[in-house]
Formats: structure tokens, sequence, C-alpha cells
């Protein structure tokens, strides 16, 4: 269980005492109310927190697509790289038996 799923639970079940202790406790109505206005604070809280935890959630999901294209672009880099590299060193040898023949048939 992760830390914010134990919030929420921990943050439901303070939301559950609230209602029954609103239900059943007979105080003054200041005090009524000032539970309600607490108990409202804590779901505008939670909603606010849900809210952030959805945001980071997507920015995660985007980061994490964006971070694997990027790999995937390197790879390819590296794989045009490599083939490149290839391609001079049959070249450079092309040139040295090239070069090898020509002074064979110089002397």
């Amino acid at each position: 269980m992760s830390i914010f799923e134990k919030k929420e639970k921990n943050l439901n079940q303070l939301i559950d005492k609230l209602n029954i202790l609103t239900s059943t406790y007979s105080h003054s109505s200041y005090d009524t109310e000032k539970i309600k206005t607490e108990k409202n604070e804590i779901l505008r809280q939670k909603i606010d927190i849900e809210k952030k935890n959805q945001e980071l959630m997507r920015e995660h999901k985007y980061l994490k697509t964006r971070i694997s294209k990027l790999q995937e672009e390197v790879n390819k880099k590296s794989i045009m790289e490599d083939k490149f590299n290839q391609d001079i060193e049959e070249l450079s040898q092309e040139t040295e038996n090239l070069v090898s023949e020509i002074d064979k048939w110089q002397t």
C-alpha cells in the first residue's frame, strides 16, 4: 500500500468518525458547525491532493514516454555511427589496397 493510499484511508476514516460524531454528539450548534467545517476542509484537501496526484501521474507518464523515445533516438544514432565507422574502415582498407597495387605497378 502506497503512502498516498494510506493517507487516503486515514482521511476517509477521519471523515467517517466526524460524520458519526456530528450526528451523535449533542453539542452546541457552533461546535457542530466547526466539525462540519473541518470535515469539509479535509474533503477539499483530499480532492486537491487527488488532483495533484493525477497531474503528477500524467506528467510521469509523459516523461517516461519522452525518455523512452530519446533512448530510442540515441540507440539509432549509435547504430548509425557504428555503421559509419565500419564504412570508413572499409574505405580505408580499400584505399590501402589500391595504394599497394599502385606501388606494385610502379616498381
